[in-house]
């Protein structure tokens, strides 16, 4: 079967195109080069539903970019994220205690939100970039009042979260490689499952409980989330935006569960 996206020759059962993403289902009224390859913007898609729509969406054949150069790109995305958290930390350090919680609190749902928002409805790379660093300035906040919480950046506890962490990730990484399968069938139980713990952690939290359950419970899941996400980034169509977009999903998993692990660590050294 021909995609009417790109022109390049799938195979007959195939539902998307294995070069640009297209949907390969087609009825029999004639479809225009300019509307098979047009992006759909109206309304706000967010979440898995946005993941979604990233796999069924047409993209110009010319916005493709090779498989080296789509990972490459995710890798570098990655790390400047990565970088940013860490620069904050050293830098920023302890003056964070000087703003008010609440204060952090709402600039970081109000910026997250809104880098969130630009990240799903554009399909430009650099857009998608501002909104990607919308994400990660007011997250990496958030990590430094952490990391501060815990000693400072030099404390043992804090490399260790990060040790632990980048092994992790890498572990996951190796994991997507050799049962992918596994991996693909996750998305619903994933989500489910972490609605389900954010719910018993307000209720945790209401009724003043302390436990270190749902900890572990979370980073766990988070774990999974990062292979789950790995795996899908290859799923999309491979072009700079996407690129992009992968990247946020990945950094959002690696941050939270460094967060769980350093918070873990933390506990048990108190």
């Amino acid at each position: 079967m021909k995609c009417p996206n790109c022109q390049t020759e799938n195979d007959n059962f195939a539902a998307t195109c294995s070069a640009c993403g297209a949907p390969l289902e087609q009825d029999n009224r004639a479809v225009s080069p300019d509307t098979v390859k047009a992006v759909t913007t109206a309304g706000l898609v967010l979440g898995k539903k946005a993941r979604e729509l990233r796999l069924i969406t047409p993209v110009d054949p010319d916005a493709l970019i090779s498989a080296r150069a789509y990972n490459g790109t995710i890798a570098v995305v990655l790390l400047w994220g990565l970088l940013v958290n860490y620069l904050l930390c050293e830098f920023v350090g302890i003056s964070i205690f000087t703003v008010k919680p609440l204060v952090l609190l709402i600039g970081y749902l109000v910026l997250a939100l809104c880098g969130t928002i630009m990240a799903a409805r554009s399909h430009n790379p650099l857009v998608s970039f501002l909104g990607y660093n919308l994400v990660v300035i007011p997250f990496g906040l958030i990590i430094t009042l952490m990391v501060e919480t815990y000693g400072g950046i030099g404390a043992k506890v804090v490399s260790d979260a990060f040790l632990y962490t980048l092994l992790i990730s890498i572990g996951m990484m190796a994991c997507v490689m050799i049962a992918p399968e596994f991996f693909s069938r996750l998305g619903g139980a994933l989500c489910g499952v972490l609605i389900g713990l954010v719910v018993c952690e307000l209720l945790l939290l209401i009724f003043g409980v302390k436990q270190q359950v749902t900890d572990w419970l979370v980073a766990g899941l988070f774990c999974l989330y990062i292979g789950y996400d790995i795996h899908r980034a290859q799923q999309f169509a491979k072009t700079l935006d996407n690129a992009v977009d992968s990247a946020l999903d990945i950094y959002m998993d690696i941050a939270n569960l460094f967060i769980r692990i350093l918070s873990i660590l933390g506990k048990r050294r108190d």
